[in-house]
């Protein structure tokens, strides 16, 4: 069935205190989403992130960022005063997230929560902490254990609990309990937080779309509680890390730095791993996209210490059994693979073997560096159309820079004109092609140009950080929005009494803005018409 969705991350949402959460701004984006006839919210990586900022570099595959936790929820849960709230500082750019702010901020607010937390604890916060404890217990430790080390990554820590040696282990837990429940409360108010939200978008139809990096964080619970399922040494070092070889986007490739999976050692005890992670992301969203969808075929290995991913070499994966083991554990999830970049016979394969859609980026279609497998022409229906994701520029932005052929072809094959928009044009295209899912992001719908890019690959500093202002979305939007969904049908098949009353609001305003310009075109035409009588006038008593 053919259905749209919108991209755009928690953190991009409008909020007094810095960064974008999971309160009443995050509804609101929902009632936007249904009023617009969307279907799907589409999200980046909710787990905490870590050096850089980015949420595909956390701290742990199965946390959620504590950042995200609503603190005008925590008011009203009496955690915490609107005072306290408003006497840290946020950032002065509502348009921009101030990660070093939050950092040095939100954690010394959430202390305080944390004491009036302990005074009255919720009835159900130790049943959490039970059915979360084959991943809360490693990280709440790690974590705690960081704040001991001053934030230094494990592999820094003294040789006995950077090997998890058991007396060091049980020492640890023994002295930094308070801090340790710190962290397991962080967790228990945003799963609450989170669980809310997805409930609140789920009763109005609307479905949420996860993303799941393909490989975790070198300094991550992950790693440090499960060095057995990684490529390290003795030491806890890694022995190889991940990236993308060179190719036509980049001369050196692009070194990942993140520690590769033993897929032979996940393999013997039935990718026990791999099945709890999904299995905890699929019951957080409707639908998962998994990054790097490739890297199960085969995956690119650099030696550690290396300064670019010139040297490295190609490794098979675990492949399409990994996946079938999965589902036999836990059933057909709804899921989207991301297969963008160079992609072998294999990987083409694995993904028909699998049934699940790929996706398509129109953005590549016109680069003369690729195939014409972006063309929408060429697309299958079965599979996911974007104008642009994450680590892409906007459209606009993409227009400005891009070669102009390229933008030239673009202009000629989807007819692009300025009094469309050339954004509102390329996303026509992905709008009116087969694929059965359409998603755009925000920043496009918004016409934004370069500043509002989210992430440039292969970077550090500015990214991740673009906030949308509060009263950015309007009628217009969403009257503009609801007519491609009409006229490519995308739009919502059934409606409550809700989209009932705001699809006959919507007619009215557009009937009354409509009125309001034949009124101004009449009042223009009486004008002139009553120039051209004076002009008349005047020389005929001439």
């Amino acid at each position: 069935m053919r259905s749209s969705g919108i991209l755009m991350h928690i953190s991009s949402l409008p909020s007094p205190y810095g960064i974008g959460t999971l309160g009443k701004e995050a509804r609101k984006f929902v009632d936007f989403l249904v009023k617009a006839q969307q279907t799907y919210w589409q999200v980046l990586p909710i787990c905490p992130t870590s050096y850089g900022d980015s949420p595909y570099q956390s701290f742990s595959s199965f946390a959620g960022n504590p950042y995200f936790i609503d603190l005008e929820m925590l008011c009203e849960d009496g955690l915490l005063t609107e005072k306290e709230c408003q006497s840290y500082r946020w950032g002065g750019d509502i348009t921009q997230v101030d990660y070093g702010m939050l950092y040095k901020n939100r954690y010394p607010l959430l202390h305080k929560a944390f004491g009036r937390f302990l005074e009255h604890i919720p009835v159900d916060y130790q049943a959490f902490c039970q059915e979360q404890a084959d991943w809360l217990e490693d990280y709440a430790l790690f974590m705690a254990l960081k704040d001991a080390h001053n934030g230094d990554s494990w592999s820094e820590w003294e040789a006995e609990i950077k090997l998890r040696s058991p007396k060091a282990v049980q020492k640890a837990q023994e002295s930094l309990v308070e801090e340790i429940d710190f962290w397991k409360m962080l967790q228990y108010l945003f799963y609450r937080q989170w669980g809310q939200l997805k409930d609140y978008a789920n009763k109005r139809g609307i479905r949420l779309i996860g993303d799941v990096p393909i490989y975790v964080a070198m300094d991550s619970a992950d790693v440090w509680a499960n060095p057995s399922l990684f490529y390290l040494d003795e030491e806890r070092n890694p022995i190889d890390v991940a990236g993308c070889p060179p190719d036509a986007f980049s001369e050196d490739g692009q070194l990942w730095g993140n520690p590769l999976f033993r897929w032979d050692v996940m393999e013997k005890d039935g990718y026990r791993w791999w099945t709890r992670r999904l299995e905890k992301i699929s019951r957080l969203f409707d639908v998962v996209r998994i990054d790097h969808f490739r890297g199960f075929d085969s995956y690119y290995a650099i030696p550690y210490g290396e300064k670019t991913a010139r040297k490295g070499e190609w490794r098979e994966g675990p492949g399409i059994e990994l996946f079938r083991m999965i589902e036999k554990k836990l059933g057909k999830l709804d899921i989207i693979a991301e297969d963008l970049g160079f992609l072998t016979d294999s990987v083409r394969q694995m993904l028909a073997d699998s049934g699940y859609p790929g996706m398509k980026l129109i953005q590549f279609a016109f680069d003369s560096r690729e195939d014409g497998d972006y063309l929408p022409h060429n697309y299958p229906r079965n599979c996911v159309v974007y104008a642009g994701t994450h680590d892409n520029d906007t459209i606009l932005g993409w227009m400005a820079s891009a070669p102009k052929d390229c933008v030239a072809f673009a202009k000629e094959y989807l007819k692009l004109d300025e009094e469309e928009g050339l954004n509102w044009g390329v996303m026509r295209g992905v709008w009116s092609s087969v694929g059965d899912l359409a998603i755009v992001t925000m920043q496009d719908l918004l016409d934004l140009g370069g500043d509002g890019r989210m992430n440039t690959p292969s970077t550090l500093g500015f990214n991740w950080m673009w906030r949308m202002e509060p009263d950015a979305i309007d009628r217009k939007l969403i009257a503009r929005i609801r007519s491609q969904m009409a006229l490519y049908g995308r739009g919502r098949r059934e409606k409550g009494d809700l989209e009932k009353t705001e699809d006959a609001i919507l007619e009215a305003e557009l009937a009354l803005s409509k009125t309001k310009e034949a009124i101004a075109e009449a009042e223009l035409a009486l004008a002139k018409t009553k120039e051209a009588i004076a002009t008349a006038e005047s020389l005929e008593k001439k």
